[in-house]
């Protein structure tokens, strides 16, 4: 686990996160901030607990909205269509890897 500091509408914060994923987990707190302090400079909700639960409802709303309403993929989250492709793309290599010997 490596640990790095980052700051969330203007509090210091002391995060954990698997090694490799530092990157990921700046961009989701860089995210994070942006959607709370517009919320807080929008002079509308008082409170850090109230504006945190405000930008979760819209971070979770604009995640729910990312899942496909129809068709094969329908209810699956974006994660989960990413998985599925990924799964296909190797049956295809394994079915085509035979016939490179063939040319």
């Amino acid at each position: 686990m490596t640990q790095i500091d980052v700051i969330i509408m203007g509090q210091a914060y002391k995060l954990a996160c698997r090694e490799g994923e530092e990157e990921a987990l700046r961009q989701a707190v860089a995210y994070l901030d942006e959607k709370m302090c517009a919320i807080r400079d929008a002079g509308k909700v008082k409170g850090n607990d109230r504006i945190a639960v405000m930008a979760a409802l819209g971070i979770a709303a604009e995640f729910l909205s990312t899942r496909s309403p129809d068709g094969p993929f329908s209810g699956l989250s974006l994660a989960e269509v990413k998985a599925q492709i990924a799964a296909m793309q190797t049956a295809i290599d394994g079915a085509l890897a035979p016939q490179e010997n063939l040319f």
